[in-house]
């Protein structure tokens, strides 16, 4: 909800071309608490007026010299475009209140004023001009914060990958169908993706199904070791860990994993 005392310290523009008018409504606003309150008795200065101060409320007086409410109003579309038009028009020609509404205004007020009416036609247009940028804000806030968090969350994970990298031979992901997504280093070749998994490819085939039986029932592994032999003999050891991935509906999304060749440190048992 909004207070009071902000409604009150609303910027308000007043565009009639007569000082009585202008001097009335001055004092009517000023009266019920209104502190800032800007006016004008030529139209011509309203557009650049408001690119400066971007007023809440113009009140605006249809029947003008030089330049009328109509065109004031098409002057200011250029302001904001697309944007909230914060224009109450004044007009003593019944016919002239749906045209003014057709052009952009918000709401109008008649001549002669009836001061209870206009004070509660602002006060209704500003509460609503208020709740509208306050939307605004709130949304452009929240679209910064989705973007830093996005950036930190991008910062993160390639902190995280560089960091797997650094202390495994291959980091590796897979999607559900098991078709590599993103990896580093000899990944195809140290799982055998791609490539004959058999004894002829010198896959230990015990091991192999276990790792496979690992991955195809999506449990978790921590340093997994595998072998496979050369065709010269010489044994070849690889430890692998790997995760399931799963996406915000908790459906498997594939893997993720990290491994490297262990052959040095196991032959020096």
């Amino acid at each position: 909800m909004l207070e009071v005392s902000e409604i009150r310290r609303a910027r308000i523009l007043i565009v009639d071309d007569q000082e009585a008018n202008v001097m009335l409504l001055d004092q009517m606003l000023r009266h019920a608490g209104y502190t800032e309150i800007t006016t004008t008795q030529n139209p011509t200065t309203v557009r650049a007026l408001h690119q400066e101060h971007r007023y809440d409320l113009i009140l605006l007086d249809l029947q003008m010299p030089v330049m009328d409410g109509f065109q004031v109003i098409e002057a200011l579309k250029d302001v904001d475009p697309g944007g909230y038009l914060p224009v109450l028009v004044i007009t003593a020609q019944p016919g002239h209140k749906l045209q003014a509404l057709k052009a952009g205004a918000r709401d109008f007020v008649s001549k002669p004023f009836d001061l209870v009416e206009v004070q509660t036609r602002i006060q209704n247009m500003l509460e609503v001009r208020l709740l509208y940028q306050r939307l605004s804000d709130y949304n452009r806030h929240l679209e910064q914060a989705v973007q830093e968090r996005t950036a930190e969350l991008r910062a993160s994970e390639a902190r995280f990958q560089r960091f797997t990298e650094l202390s495994s031979d291959w980091y590796w992901e897979q999607d559900a169908s098991g078709t590599l997504t993103r990896f580093s280093g000899p990944v195809a070749d140290m799982l055998g993706i791609g490539a004959e998994q058999g004894a002829s490819a010198g896959w230990n085939a015990e091991e192999r199904a276990q790792l496979d039986a690992n991955i195809a029932s999506r449990q978790p592994f921590l340093d997994f070791v595998y072998t496979r032999t050369s065709s010269s003999g010489k044994v070849q050891y690889l430890q692998v860990s790997g995760e399931p991935m799963f996406d915000s509906e908790s459906r498997f999304a594939g893997y993720r994993g990290v491994g490297m060749d262990v052959t040095e440190r196991m032959t020096r048992r």
